[in-house]
């Protein structure tokens, strides 16, 4: 099939499109076409109604105002079933994934008429080899790590043969191979003809995959461009306004004494489908930023757990703080020692999503905060001390009093960064820090790990996201299989170096 974008109507063109929520505008008089043999990016902050805009593309939401045409005409596309028999598949940042269920269960229920398990599980595999995405079809989601989810989502969309793919941040959990590897399949669609609307926060991908890119801003087209003509600070600026995307490094000296440690960990995990941890040695330094990059599903779930107190290690002397022995304690015993931890689900896990910001900074605050008096929660101080985490670090949102369901997912991820922050921490653990957020949000959660590190305190970053370790990190290690490499200067290393050796081969 031979793409002729000009002779052609586009495959996807939407005409003064609106939505609003209350006095929200999430999108107001949007244009945009996607035609056939394109790769077209959807590029905005978070916020600016990227979501809401592919929602309604797909059928998750209805436009209050506009028209929506495919292949010339007009359509209205009432639920997802609807989007589906289109041919359009949607892979979305926020996962729609039952826990309880495994992979080929939840992949079977987002197809209209599922094949017998056992050739729906062939064609599982066939789809993850041609990605090079791991996933086992028998294993239940809940013991999957955020990046294995992932890979579920990319999958169940791939298997239905879509002739519109909308990918939302695909590539966030991704070696640099992996990423090429998917970048080549969707130059292959893009070849014969069908279509891709790539919605990513990373504008080098952007600029190298692209061939035009539609921008929001406030909910309003501000733009389109061809990528590749363009620049990463000009399609900042399109996006944000005038800004930086590189974060500043303060000034900061190593200690000389460890902060934390781990001490020769071994620990079988509890899941039977999980990564047991193999010999681990590390020691992190006040004034240092220390990376651990890895391939998701390697073990870094099991290491955060262990490193955070949810699960004890064997022995005591396995987890040193501050050169006291941690490894049998849980986390509110660990925060009180100076411990901070940022978990890499920001829904769920970092906070809970019906509670409004002041009880999600009592989750963690209480520990270190005066937050409760003789049993009683202090209602004014946790309105005080969200109030200040709002401030300080720029959230933008509906007051303290505002649920973490309505924030966007960089100012969430602001928050809690921020909550953990405003404690003064001695040690702190994150866990993905910016994984999903706009190009703006990442470079102030950035700033703000460098300025803690600057501040004296070990910070401790696991993250599959390759720049933005070497932009942060001061020594990097790679955990695979469960085993830790031992702990390089960034100096030292490159990203070609470290993406092999997440994939299993050595740097050389």
């Amino acid at each position: 099939m031979t793409a002729t974008p000009d002779a052609a109507p586009p495959r996807l063109e939407l005409e003064g499109i609106a939505k609003r929520f209350g006095d929200v505008v999430a999108n107001e008089d949007i244009a945009l076409d996607v035609r056939a043999g394109e790769i077209h990016a959807l590029l905005g902050e978070n916020g600016a109604g990227k979501s809401t805009l592919v929602k309604i593309v797909f059928g998750l939401l209805q436009a209050d105002a506009g028209e929506m045409r495919w292949q010339g005409r007009p359509v209205r596309i009432a639920n997802p079933s609807a989007a589906r028999a289109l041919g359009i598949g949607i892979v979305m940042q926020h996962f729609a994934l039952f826990e309880s269920l495994t992979v080929a269960e939840n992949v079977a229920l987002g197809l209209d008429a599922p094949p017998p398990m056992r050739e729906l599980n062939q064609r599982i595999a066939e789809i993850s080899e041609r990605y090079g995405l791991r996933l086992d079809p028998g294993r239940h989601v809940q013991a999957l790590s955020v990046g294995e989810r992932q890979r579920v989502e990319i999958v169940r969309c791939l298997i239905q043969d879509p002739t519109l793919l909308i990918m939302d941040e695909p590539t966030s959990v991704l070696t640099p191979q992996e990423v090429e590897a998917l970048f080549a399949v969707l130059r292959r669609l893009r070849a014969e003809g069908r279509s891709v609307l790539y919605i990513s926060h990373k504008l080098e991908e952007i600029r190298a995959l692209c061939d035009r890119a539609t921008v929001l801003r406030g909910g309003r087209v501000v733009s389109t461009c061809v990528p590749a003509e363009e620049s990463n600070a000009s399609l900042a600026a399109m996006m944000l306004g005038e800004g930086k995307l590189v974060p500043d490094r303060p000034p900061h000296a190593r200690e000389a004494t460890p902060r934390l440690e781990l001490r020769d960990l071994s620990l079988p995990s509890a899941d039977p489908f999980g990564t047991a941890l193999q010999h681990i040695s590390l020691a992190v330094h006040g004034g240092e930023v220390v990376g651990i990059a890895g391939v998701a599903g390697n073990g870094q779930a099991e290491l955060a757990a262990v490193l955070s107190g949810e699960v004890l290690a064997p022995s005591a002397g396995a987890v040193f703080l501050e050169g006291q022995e941690v490894g049998r304690l849980g986390p509110a015993a660990r925060r009180k020692r100076g411990l901070a931890f940022v978990p890499e689900e920001r829904l769920g896990r970092g906070a809970v999503p019906d509670l409004p910001l002041t009880g999600n900074g009592l989750l963690s605050g209480y520990a270190t905060q005066p937050l409760v008096k003789h049993g009683l929660i202090d209602r004014l101080g946790t309105r005080r001390f969200a109030q200040a985490v709002i401030e300080r670090f720029g959230v933008r949102a509906g007051g303290p009093a505002a649920s973490a369901r309505s924030l966007s997912g960089g100012n969430l991820q602001r928050f809690i960064i921020g909550r953990e922050l405003l404690q003064q921490p001695r040690v702190l653990i994150c866990v993905q820090p910016t994984w999903g957020i706009d190009a703006l949000a990442a470079t102030a959660v950035q700033e703000a790990l460098l300025q803690l590190a600057a501040d004296g305190a070990a910070v401790l970053v696991i993250s599959q996201d390759l720049d933005e370790l070497m932009a942060i990190a001061d020594r990097i290690a790679v955990i695979g299989a469960g085993r830790l490499s031992v702990a390089e200067p960034v100096a030292e290393l490159s990203v070609e170096q470290i993406g092999l050796r997440m994939g299993g081969r050595d740097a050389a």
